[in-house]
């Protein structure tokens, strides 16, 4: 991460790019015992919250990335009641979750208390349901509480974490995945943050083979805009137990998002050739 002369930029080497935005000030500057957050004013962007020199989200934007990871999975699924998140420490995704009438139970799990109670400061409208009687917050190892948890609980899985970068690599591997499919009810759902489909198809083909080695039976990448993050190209991967992603519930009615639809949904089913051709 760079300061200068009033712009926050962060390069990113994996894809030989960086990303910048004009601030206007400072607004929180805290090291937990996990990770050093700041907040930024930005002249274009609203709010910036950075980890450790990388973005994690801003106001003008966030939304894509949190429908994104939670109403594909959760309206491909027939009634998801139980809900489980690992990360998601600004509680977007929480909220669009809740947005859905048959969950009963979200658990959220993320390692870093700091994450939310900023959030609550400086991102307001993330976390307005929070005080849900159906919300569940822990500030604990997600890791290891798949690990410890008893099989068939949850009907969907959502792991909205950092980049696969030090301890958060281990989100991303076989051994996880195969806790989250013991832990997953019978035609239950994981979705994972996936990267760059423009950059890290790689990474995207490792994640859907270790998904399958884990015992899920399908797999596929939603691609979306996300402007902020390294490309401006982001990706989400789902996993299911004896769901191909096809048969799709249409959102509840009264339910308000700002960029997914079920026309979107659909469209997203049908791979870009040189994904396609890349996860074959």
């Amino acid at each position: 991460m760079t300061l200068d002369n009033s712009w926050f930029s962060e390069p990113y080497d994996v894809t030989g790019s960086a990303f910048s935005l004009k601030i206007k000030a400072k607004l929180h500057d805290e090291q937990t015992p996990f990770q050093h957050i700041e907040i930024y004013e930005t002249e274009s962007y609203g709010r910036l919250m950075v980890f450790d020199g990388c973005v994690m989200l801003t106001t003008l934007d966030n939304f894509i990335y949190h429908e994104m990871m939670s109403h594909p999975a959760l309206l491909s699924h027939p009634e998801p009641c139980d809900v489980l998140i690992i990360g998601g420490g600004d509680c977007g995704t929480l909220r669009e979750v809740l947005k859905h009438d048959s969950v009963q139970r979200c658990v959220q799990v993320d390692i870093d208390e700091r994450v939310t109670r900023v959030s609550e400061d400086y991102f307001p409208e993330l976390c307005d349901s929070n005080n849900d009687a159906r919300a569940e917050l822990l500030f604990d190892d997600g890791i290891q509480y798949v690990a410890d948890c008893a099989d068939a609980q949850f009907d969907v899985i959502i792991i909205d974490s950092t980049d696969p970068v030090g301890q958060a690599a281990r989100l991303f591997g076989t051994e996880f995945y195969t806790d989250c499919q013991r832990i997953t009810r019978d035609g239950g759902i994981l979705v994972a943050q996936s990267e760059s489909p423009l950059k890290q198809l790689d990474l995207i083909k490792s994640m859907s083979n270790n998904m399958r080695s884990a015992g899920y039976s399908s797999t596929h990448t939603f691609e979306f805009p996300q402007s902020c993050y390294p490309t401006g190209w982001w990706s989400c991967t789902l996993a299911g137990k004896e769901n191909n992603f096809e048969n799709i519930r249409p959102l509840d009615n009264g339910v308000t998002t700002k960029y997914y639809t079920t026309e979107s949904h659909l469209g997203g089913l049908v791979l870009r050739p040189f994904i396609q051709d890349a996860l074959k």
